[in-house]
């Protein structure tokens, strides 16, 4: 529901907090949530919770910190993203940036790797160290390829990582817009126009490699139709043994799609023998099932998948499933 309302034009402006007895509070805030608090909650953090979106909802101007040691770029990432509900403040080193946050509140910040007297890491520490800042969306902005290792790395201070390229400015202003919560139709026309534009693609689709394991070829079909214009890979699998087989040749697959009942190994099979194998442990893995008993959905967790559609499937909601998983990866 949150990515549902969060990628629409219309809802995605209205803040929303999750309250929620389980721990996915990492996939809620990176998907645009504005906090998260876990049950049984306290009447205190409740209204604590209800205050804060009060607060964001009626809040006028947004505050950007930008951090940046080239000019040119600073520049260029103002005329971005200003607009009459945005202001940004810009800062070219971590010492710049440290005095910003300590003038005023800041509602996001953009930064890069590379500054002058250290790396962007440093300051993401320091910032989520101190006492005296409240820690804001963080969106990477760099133009470095970073191995899983600084991903993962990054994952635990920032809410977004975003690679400098042709198609990187959109973006930029696609995640800034979500975290600030703006509404989309009081932005500059040309700011709504290349929102416009970044959705008509999918950049959590593009480059990603899903495993279909699938017996029914009319699904096989279906399915290929909805997710590779989105810009994955699709590998297929008729069978549980086949799934295997194409992890065991495949290092790139970031996402399962299970069905259930297939010949000579099932999916409640092929998910127990995936769990088993270490590389494996954190592979997302929806099921796919005929059956939708609340029995054979809690058979399917316990084998291990992540979660669960039943057919025949939703396509809206199973690419929004996707969407939930792949941003992990």
């Amino acid at each position: 529901m949150l990515e549902w309302l969060k990628h629409d034009p219309f809802t995605r402006h209205i803040p929303i907090h999750i309250v929620s007895a389980t721990d996915h509070a990492d996939v809620a805030l990176h998907l645009g949530a504005i906090g998260y608090t876990f049950k049984p909650s306290a009447r205190d953090e409740l209204a604590t919770a209800i205050r804060k979106l009060e607060a964001r909802s009626s809040q006028g101007t947004r505050h950007v910190l930008v951090v940046e040691d080239d000019p040119a770029l600073r520049k260029s990432i103002h005329a971005l993203l200003a607009s009459e509900t945005v202001a940004l403040v810009e800062a070219g080193s971590i010492a710049e940036a440290m005095e910003e946050m300590q003038r005023a509140v800041v509602d996001c910040v953009v930064m890069d790797l590379a500054l002058p007297e250290g790396s962007g890491y440093e300051l993401l520490e320091r910032v989520s160290t101190s006492n005296a800042h409240a820690s804001p969306p963080v969106i990477v902005y760099t133009g470095r390829l970073l191995s899983q290792e600084e991903e993962q790395r990054l994952r635990r201070y920032s809410k977004s990582i975003i690679i400098k390229g042709a198609k990187s400015p959109e973006r930029l202003l696609d995640e800034v817009t979500l975290f600030l919560h703006s509404v989309e139709s009081a932005l500059p026309p040309e700011q709504q126009r290349m929102l416009r534009a970044t959705r008509q693609r999918d950049d959590v689709f593009e480059g990603r490699t899903i495993l279909l394991a699938e017996y029914d070829v009319r699904n096989i079909f279906a399915l290929s139709r909805v997710i590779e214009p989105l810009g994955a890979k699709l590998e297929i699998a008729r069978n549980g043994r086949e799934a295997l087989e194409a992890l065991a040749r495949h290092d790139e697959i970031d996402l399962v799609l299970m069905d259930i009942m297939m010949p000579e190994m099932d999916g409640f099979t092929a998910m127990t023998e995936i769990r088993k194998q270490p590389q494996h442990g954190r592979l997302p893995v929806i099921a796919l099932t005929a059956k939708a008993m609340q029995s054979a959905r809690q058979k399917c967790l316990e084998a291990g998948t992540d979660d669960y559609i039943s057919k025949p499937i939703d396509m809206d909601k199973l690419v929004s499933l996707c969407r939930v998983w792949l941003r992990q990866r």
